[in-house]
C-alpha cells in the first residue's frame, strides 16, 4: 500500500515546528524583557528599526492557521507563492510542505529582520524544504517590486499597516481566483487592508475564517 506525501508528519518537520511554536509562547516575556516598542512609539521608527526592535519576537500564525495554509495551497496547487513577513518561517514551513506535497510550484518569502531571515533559512535546511524556498531580506516594497510573474497565492503576515501597500504593489500580477490570505484581523492596524478586501468594487470577495486572531480569505474577481 503506497503512502501519500504529507511532509508536516516528516519528523525534522514536526520537530522544528514544535520547537518553534514553544518558543513563539514565550513572545510576551520577551517582548517585555527586550522592550519591544509600544504602539504609540512606533510612528517614530523606520521598518528597519521596528523589524531589528522584534528579532526576538516570533509572532507566527497560530497552529490551526498553519494547517489552514497547508490545505489551502494542497487544493489550489499554485505555481507561485508569495508571502509576506516569515519571521522565524513558521508560516512558510506550512506553505512550503503543501508545495512538496503538491509536487509543483515555489515559494517567495520576505522579511526584514537579518537574525530572523538567517535563522529561517537555517529551518528550512534542517527541514530539507529550502529547494522550495526562496528568501528575501530586506524591505519586501523593494524586494517585491521588481517580481515580473505571476502570483499564484499570497499570504500577508508582515507588519499589519503594510500589508495594503504589498498587496497593492503585487494586485497587477494576481489573477482571477488567486487566493489573497491576511493573518490577525483582530489587530487594528489591518483595518485599512479590510477595508479594502471586503470591499468588491475593488475587486475581491472575503470571508473571516475565525481561528486565532482570525485569517482573512480573498478571492480575486
Amino acid at each position: 500500500m503506497t503512502t501519500n506525501p504529507h511532509t508536516l508528519a516528516d519528523p525534522r518537520v514536526s520537530a522544528a515546528l514544535t520547537r518553534m511554536f514553544a518558543a513563539a509562547a514565550r513572545d510576551g516575556d520577551v517582548a517585555d524583557r527586550v522592550g519591544a516598542p509600544h504602539r504609540a512609539e512606533r510612528d517614530r521608527l523606520t521598518a528597519q528599526q521596528l523589524a531589528d526592535a522584534a528579532q526576538d519576537i516570533y509572532m507566527p500564525v497560530s497552529a490551526d492557521g498553519g494547517r489552514l495554509l497547508y490545505n489551502l495551497v494542497r487544493a489550489t496547487r499554485p505555481a507561485l507563492v508569495v508571502e509576506f513577513g516569515t519571521s522565524y518561517g513558521i508560516s512558510t514551513v506550512h506553505l512550503a510542505a503543501a508545495v512538496r506535497d503538491n509536487g509543483t510550484g515555489r515559494i517567495l518569502t520576505t522579511e526584514m529582520s537579518h537574525t530572523k531571515a538567517a535563522a529561517a533559512r537555517d529551518t528550512f535546511g534542517a527541514t530539507g524544504l529550502d529547494d522550495v524556498v526562496t528568501v528575501l531580506e530586506g524591505d519586501a516594497l523593494h524586494t517585491l517590486a521588481e517580481l515580473g510573474t505571476p502570483v499564484d497565492f499570497l499570504f500577508l503576515d508582515g507588519w499589519k499597516d503594510l500589508c495594503l501597500p504589498v498587496l497593492r504593489l503585487l494586485e497587477p500580477h494576481l489573477a482571477p481566483g488567486t487566493l489573497v490570505v491576511a493573518d490577525d484581523v483582530d489587530l487594528p492596524d489591518l483595518a485599512p487592508y479590510l477595508d479594502h478586501v471586503r470591499d468588491t468594487a475593488n475587486g475581491y470577495h472575503s470571508v473571516t475564517f475565525p481561528v486565532e486572531d482570525g485569517l482573512e480569505i480573498s478571492c480575486r474577481l
